[in-house]
């Protein structure tokens, strides 16, 4: 580790190193997003690029480390949130409504949610990285999944359908906004029948008299 620089205090370690490097960076997202450069970063600690680039190979891998390091900050503070929350449509609906509100000003987590292509002509919303993120998002809630009709192709189902509409509210939160139990009564009402559904469908599937027959497609005109 270089024995100067960093304004006349100099890391203890690597990690130490690192922590800065991230903490100055995240300032300097918050007040320009993206455009941050390596050498903002350096002129921020007073050290050389070459000391950020032994950490970080470019700019946009200390993006996506600072972003990363946001999200994980996000997903505590929801598993916080709704700990000990365990009815599916409660906690998606209000861990949905939580993160609208955490999330709308959080540059760092929006590299996370959006990955853009071919000189940001398009962007995609269901990146790898995007949902890695939205599926730690419905794992940390306190839910059996599996007691709830949910395999695991469903809740990839889920994650991308939240994931989708999450974004969607991101970018344009409405007119007027909106928060608080307005947005959470909108939610209620339109996503949570669809959360329920799986618990909804296995329900009347037990409830079914052996003896009824299941519903059949209607043969076409043609046949």
């Amino acid at each position: 580790m270089r024995s100067h620089g960093w304004g006349g205090n100099t890391p203890a370690s690597d990690e130490e190193a690192i922590e800065r490097i991230l903490d100055a960076a995240d300032n300097i997202i918050g007040e320009s997003g993206s455009s941050m450069r390596i050498a903002d970063v350096a002129r921020a600690l007073g050290v050389t690029r070459q000391t950020v680039y032994r950490y970080f190979p470019g700019t946009q891998a200390l993006l996506v480390a600072t972003a990363l390091r946001s999200a994980d900050g996000f997903l505590d503070r929801l598993t916080a949130h709704l700990s000990g929350v365990t009815d599916p449509v409660v906690a998606v609906t209000e861990g949905f409504a939580f993160a609208v509100e955490q999330l709308a000003s959080d540059n760092q987590v929006e590299l996370v949610l959006t990955q853009r292509h071919h000189g940001a002509q398009t962007v995609s919303i269901v990146s790898d990285t995007a949902l890695a993120f939205g599926r730690s998002m419905l794992h940390s809630f306190d839910i059996d999944w599996e007691q709830h009709g949910f395999d695991e192709a469903g809740l990839d189902e889920l994650n991308e359908f939240c994931l989708r509409v999450l974004h969607s509210f991101l970018a344009d939160p409405g007119r007027p906004p909106r928060s608080g139990d307005d947005l959470r009564r909108f939610l209620v009402r339109w996503i949570g029948p669809a959360i329920a559904y799986p618990q909804m469908m296995r329900a009347m599937e037990a409830l079914r008299p052996p003896e009824y027959p299941r519903a059949r497609r209607r043969p076409s005109a043609a046949s």
